[in-house]
């Protein structure tokens, strides 16, 4: 029998399998609000397969934005342009809806991927960024402003709005975006946090306010509502967060009742040297999970089914969370099943699709037709 297919429970949500959709900045949304193409490309992705879909790194205030595409639940219009999108995933599907709540920091004020992706100057269109310290993320960028006691308890109650909101959409999971060099990595990584007040210097002080935020959220949202953390497990740069402390931050959550590490890397300085290659992330979600005992994530170039079965069987992580390998094959979880011997969920519309060889694909028997 097929681990990767086995099924998992996320404190209140069961999950038929151990394949998640990772959240994928999509960069489409008007003013932070959800657009017809968030009912295409989540729609579609409802129907892969996976037990969970990650809805993108999503804003939890207009200028912790990356771009003017970004997704948004900051205020009643984005919240409200959502309703439609999960009404048409939960008409169809099965799957588990998770949201990524997140701050950019100071790699927010950005142009869009597809142009160029330089930071916009406030002077040009762009907004004034927040960040620990007021280091520029590149040379030649413009400082953001350090964050401070009101900016920070305007940022903590961002995190605790946004993640109410979703409560009220009734969205199953919430992950809060602490990698990629983004506000909450920002804060970790002594690379971007040289402050000398107590969120900055050591590092029981470094994760002061990602704790604070965690704290918040967790007690801002029902008990049956699982919150898990992404992580950069190392900068790839000397001198940055590593492995190490990600494990103590791991462990500091876990006191905390945290429900999943997400792991990834990189992301805070342009420097990093990040050794890529198939799962190349895998031994560090497999190094905080043997640490902590906490259900880890695994991502980064995970691409063939008898790889991911693998990750898991072995118990290098608890699920495998897919990005662009399930955007080149919304399909992955469906062909991964027919190579495994196992079953998924998909709708009845699409069920005479399966093989003739793989008539358990779907878990039916009989089609009818006139």
């Amino acid at each position: 029998m097929s681990v990767l297919f086995s099924s998992y429970a996320l404190r209140g949500v069961a999950l038929p399998n151990r394949i998640v959709v990772s959240p994928m900045c999509q960069y489409s949304a008007e003013n932070g609000r959800a657009t017809a193409w968030h009912m295409l490309h989540l729609g579609h992705l409802a129907l892969s397969g996976a037990s969970m879909l990650f809805i993108e790194a999503t804003g939890v205030e207009a200028a912790g934005r990356i771009t003017h595409g970004d997704l948004g639940l900051y205020d009643d219009a984005t919240e409200a342009a959502l309703v439609p999108v999960l009404a048409a995933i939960r008409s169809y599907s099965t799957i588990k809806v998770a949201i990524q709540l997140a701050h950019a920091g100071r790699k927010a004020s950005s142009h869009l991927p597809w142009d160029g992706g330089a930071q916009i100057p406030a002077a040009q269109g762009g907004w004034v960024t927040s960040a620990p310290s007021p280091l520029p993320h590149k040379d030649g960028e413009e400082a953001p402003l350090a964050l401070d006691a009101a900016g920070l308890a305007r940022v903590r109650d961002a995190f605790v709005a946004s993640a109410k909101r979703a409560v009220r959409l009734g969205i199953d999971a919430i992950e809060l975006h602490g990698a990629h060099g983004y506000l909450l990595h920002e804060f970790l990584s002594p690379l971007a946090n040289r402050r000398s007040d107590e969120y900055g210097g050591s590092l029981e002080n470094r994760m002061r306010f990602p704790l604070e935020i965690f704290d918040a959220v967790r007690a801002a949202v029902p008990a049956s509502m699982p919150v898990g953390v992404r992580v950069s497990a190392t900068d790839w740069v000397d001198g940055g967060w590593d492995l190490d402390q990600t494990i103590i931050f791991a462990n500091e959550l876990k006191q905390r009742g945290v429900d999943w590490i997400d792991v990834s890397s990189g992301g805070v300085s342009p420097l990093q040297k990040i050794p890529l290659g198939p799962g190349y992330q895998v031994p560090l979600a497999q190094a905080v999970k043997q640490a902590t005992g906490l259900p880890a994530m695994a991502v980064g170039l995970i691409t063939d089914a008898s790889q991911a079965e693998d990750i898991v069987a072995s118990g290098k992580a608890d699920f495998v969370a897919l990005a662009r390998g399930m955007l080149y094959d919304p399909r992955w979880p469906w062909h991964a099943a027919a190579q495994l011997g196992a079953a998924v969920d998909a709708p009845p519309q699409y069920w005479r699709s399966q093989p003739s060889d793989q008539k358990q694909l779907f878990g039916n028997t009989v089609f009818g037709a006139r």
